[in-house]
């Protein structure tokens, strides 16, 4: 069956718009006339004549709306109901009233005689009683839902049909955001309709589109891989990872427990779960973006090995170093953001950032639903009345045409962009990308292509039900930006006011990790989350080879955890037939190396820190840190924690809180009792 209204449903739609409301009077006076020239055209004024088959009164137009119930083709009704329509018109339509059509000007007063009035008498309760059970039948038939209409078709029919002698009937195009109009005509051309030239309908570049249902089930993905597996130095020494500055995975986690069930263990990156909380990391000292802290301490969970943590701390810059920034909103308006914890939210959450901007700061709005449109272009941040308008003015409706608006998007940061500013797509979404580009595969080798022209591309989650995770990470971590989830307003004062130099300053490109453990000093050794993050060993070298950013501010934490040689927390057993292993009379347990690349450059830079024994400074930071690394390793079900619990973690997290200013940690404490909670059910 077609969308569009058929010529049937148009019929419809015109005899109920055309029918007055019931006048008794008006009623029995049409009736009356009715009658009289029906009489007078069959020259006779007998009443009609009962037989066996039909002993009751029936009715020309009763027929007619049987004949209408029992035809199952439309199409082919066009022709036959016409001269029905018209006669129905007649019937109900008031003389003095200017309906679609009136009686023939040929039709002279009858004039009434004694005889006509007494028949009139006897045939007036049949006559009533038929109208009646027409006016019944055609009632039903007009209410009765469309299999092909939706209320906003009947709607539109419904307006456009006014009492004069043309008619105007719209029709609904799928995919279209207004109405096809059909050209004025009467009634005898009623169906010979032909559609004007269409158009979307744009505020500004904006596609209004209706609101679409909502999903009837959960269609959320998460991306992940197993837990990242225990390596035996001897064989394999070297490990090599992108740094990873997302939180999104935390906030997914919060929001499940919040809503009284325990996530998805492939919602857990134990690395997001742990980067999500700042750090007071010590800071860089000169002209290199960043400083490394290796610290080395025992291993809550398990006696006999160690934790390797690693902390990054980004230089924050003085405020008036900051460039300038250009901000392309790319703004998701599908229907699936029709809820209060997505489009709402949404604008609620850009609202807090546009206070942090600084008037030498462009913004410019796209959006996309159906198709994609520009709302804004490029604004002063100090015009914040006008950028809060087009931000208040977007509505959900449609389908999520992605590709289009990441195109569009990319290029208006491409016409905002000048010399020594940075550019940025901050990308709004559910992640629900069903028309155009959605796989991630697909996205990667588009982001690829775009992201060397030095404009980062950031994404922000909002909602649950069919939030695309796999999606919103290879934006993220192709595009050279962040990825963050938003579920309450204290989260969106988080990513987009406390944090947001971080989020929208890099100090450092294509940040890379490697370890090379000694295997005299370490036996065995496991990388605790970055499972997505994992590089080849000849990557690190390969500046072609795309890693993380740090931003101004940022700080990353990477934990190994490793079993030193001899202890009997050893997993594995030595080869049979392997060699001795070499003592090279080093007592460092490992060396750290990392790469980076300054924005706007293509060579990297490199930085090397020996690992030694019992290094470092074991602060309530490192504590918190490793306690939100049990706990993420608790949600993954992993079985390299033993029986550590989460009473285990609430204590640990408890007593290293510190300076909580934000109430960051004290937050993680309740989540992690309500996951116990949960996992005791």
């Amino acid at each position: 069956m077609t969308d569009k209204f058929d010529d049937l449903d148009a019929l419809k739609a015109a005899l109920r718009a055309a029918t007055p409301a019931p006048d008794p009077a008006k009623k029995a006076a049409n009736l009356r006339m009715a009658k009289e020239n029906f009489a007078r055209a069959q020259e006779s004024t007998d009443a009609a004549r009962l037989t066996s088959d039909h002993p009751e009164t029936k009715g020309f137009m009763r027929g007619v709306m049987s004949m209408l119930k029992s035809i199952s083709m439309k199409g082919a009704l066009t022709a036959t109901t016409s001269l029905a329509a018209i006669g129905l018109i007649v019937l109900v339509l008031a003389p003095e009233n200017k309906g679609l059509l009136t009686p023939p000007a040929t039709f002279e007063p009858v004039v009434s005689t004694d005889q006509d009035t007494s028949q009139r008498a006897q045939a007036e309760p049949v006559v009533e009683q038929e109208i009646a059970a027409v006016e019944e039948d055609v009632s039903k038939e007009l209410q009765a839902p469309s299999s092909t209409s939706t209320p906003s078709q009947t709607q539109s029919l419904s307006d456009s049909t006014s009492n004069s002698a043309a008619l105007d009937i719209f029709v609904e195009e799928p995919f279209m955001s207004e109405p096809v109009a059909r050209e004025s005509a009467p009634m005898g051309g009623l169906f010979a309709a032909a559609p004007l030239a269409t158009r979307e309908r744009r505020v500004e570049g904006f596609v209004a589109d209706a609101i679409a249902p909502q999903p009837e089930e959960n269609t959320e993905a998460f991306s992940n891989e197993e837990t990242s597996p225990l390596q035996i130095t001897s064989e394999n020494p070297v490990s090599t990872f992108s740094i990873d500055v997302d939180t999104a995975s935390y906030s997914v986690v919060r929001s499940s427990l919040m809503n009284g069930y325990l996530p998805d263990p492939d919602s857990v990156r134990v690395e997001e779960m742990v980067n999500y909380f700042p750090y007071a990391y010590a800071g860089p000292e000169g002209d290199v973006p960043f400083n490394q802290t290796v610290t080395v301490l025992p291993t809550p969970w398990n006696e006999g090995t160690k934790l390797v943590h690693i902390g990054i701390q980004g230089q924050l810059p003085e405020a008036e170093e900051r460039p300038p920034l250009n901000l392309v909103f790319l703004i998701d308006t599908s229907g699936s953001m029709n809820q209060p914890d997505k489009l709402p939210l949404l604008i609620q959450s850009f609202r807090l950032m546009l206070t942090e901007l600084r008037p030498e700061d462009q913004v410019a709005i796209v959006t996309y639903a159906g198709s994609a449109g520009q709302v804004l272009e490029p604004t002063p941040a100090s015009e914040r009345a006008t950028i809060m308008e087009a931000l208040n003015n977007l509505s959900a409706g449609g389908s999520t045409a992605g590709q289009a608006g990441l195109q569009q998007a990319y290029a208006v940061a491409e016409g905002m962009s000048k010399d020594g500013e940075i550019g940025r797509v901050i990308l709004a979404t559910d992640g629900d990308f069903n028309v155009g580009i959605y796989d991630p595969d697909e996205l990667k080798t588009y982001i690829e292509g775009k992201r060397d022209s030095g404009t980062y591309l950031s994404v922000l989650g909002f909602g649950r039900g069919n939030l695309d995770d796999a999606t919103m990470q290879a934006l993220a971590q192709n595009g050279n930006g962040q990825a963050a989830y938003i579920d309450t307003l204290s989260e969106a004062q988080k990513v987009m006011v406390d944090q947001l130099s971080g989020a929208l300053f890099p100090i450092a490109n294509d940040v890379k990790i490697q370890v090379e453990f000694n295997p005299a000093q370490i036996a065995e050794y496991r990388l605790i989350g970055y499972e997505t993050r994992a590089l080849r060993r000849e990557d690190f070298n390969n500046d072609a080879v795309d890693a993380g950013e740090i931003g101004a501010g940022h700080s990353v934490t990477a934990i190994y955890e490793v079993t030193p040689v001899g202890s009997d927390a050893v997993l594995t057993d030595a080869l049979r037939y392997a060699p001795e292993p070499e003592t090279n009379g080093s007592a460092e347990l490992g060396f750290l190396k990392l790469r980076y690349k300054t924005p706007g450059e293509d060579v990297s830079h490199l930085i090397e820190t020996p690992i030694q024994q019992d290094l470092g400074i074991v602060s309530e930071d490192i504590l918190f840190a490793s306690a939100i690394a049990g706990f993420g390793q608790l949600l993954r079900n992993s079985t390299y924690i033993g029986d550590w619990t989460y009473t285990d973690a609430i204590a640990l997290a408890s007593d290293a809180r510190g300076d909580d200013s934000f109430g960051y940690r004290s937050e993680a404490v309740t989540l992690m009792r309500l996951a116990e909670t949960l996992s005791s059910k």
